[in-house]
């Protein structure tokens, strides 16, 4: 197991897009579930929280997950409460096979009543 492997405590499905043919001489964007690892999701931070009650507001957020765990650039990390997560950047620390990182964003929902 790897070193943050006990801190791992959510499971969360990875959402790839590919292209496929749409027989019409064109090409739609269709998403497929990759993997579902367990990973830790940082919490946005006490500014990031503030603007995100503004209308449509983008939170930050940072998974971390196993190394060599496949998450990738342009994927969506879905959780099962229904919130959406695009990674913008993966990478590893300096130290190899100690975690991955991805860096995500989100928007906020509309709350208007």
């Amino acid at each position: 197991m790897s070193r943050i492997g006990r801190h791992l405590n959510r499971a969360v499905q990875v959402w790839r897009a590919t292209t496929a043919d749409d027989t019409g001489g064109g090409h739609s964007e269709v998403w497929a579930h990759v993997s579902t690892p367990r990973g830790r999701r940082s919490q946005p931070t006490a500014r990031e929280r503030q603007a995100a009650h503004q209308l449509s507001a983008r939170l930050d957020f940072t998974w971390y997950f196993s190394p060599r765990t496949d998450v990738r650039r342009g994927d969506e990390l879905r959780e099962a409460g229904g919130a959406v997560h695009t990674v913008f950047a993966t990478f590893e620390p300096s130290v190899d096979g100690t975690y991955l990182r991805a860096d995500c964003t989100t928007p906020q929902p509309n709350t208007d009543t």
